[in-house]
């Protein structure tokens, strides 16, 4: 599936800043209400979503406000720490579909994202199901 010809970036055709804003408002609610993603959330909730307004911004191919900022992502380094199993991968990305859904991203737009995001949720998986790290 590709972009259409008149749209530059995926930031672009899923609507840019307001669209990243509204998704990043309904998913954290979601996730820090999640049994299985709540401890792996700790601090000020404000902080953790302006921090992946930045970095889906820059992942969607808008401005790189999160290296900017932080330096590279290193997404999979900097999740390190916290014990990532391909069932929290599974509730990470049920969270982000039904924030999608909730504010109605849909078309060629979600299907690339969420493609996208399947494929990092994978690579930050950490931890067997067991609890075991390889």
């Amino acid at each position: 599936m590709e972009m259409p010809a008149h749209t530059t970036t995926l930031y672009q055709l899923v609507g840019g800043e307001e669209t990243v804003s509204r998704l990043v408002q309904a998913f954290y609610p979601r996730v820090y209400r999640h049994p299985d993603l709540a401890p792996l959330f700790e601090g000020e909730m404000a902080e953790i979503m302006r921090k992946q307004r930045m970095f889906l911004t820059q992942f969607l191919g808008g401005p790189t406000l999160y290296s900017d900022e932080f330096g590279p992502p290193a997404m999979r380094m900097r999740h390190m720490p916290f014990p990532i199993t391909p069932e929290r991968a599974v509730a990470w990305l049920a969270c982000m579909k039904e924030a999608m859904d909730e504010i109605g991203l849909d078309g060629m737009g979600r299907d690339l994202f969420y493609g996208r995001l399947s494929q990092v949720a994978q690579i930050m998986v950490n931890t067997g199901s067991d609890g075991t790290r390889p």
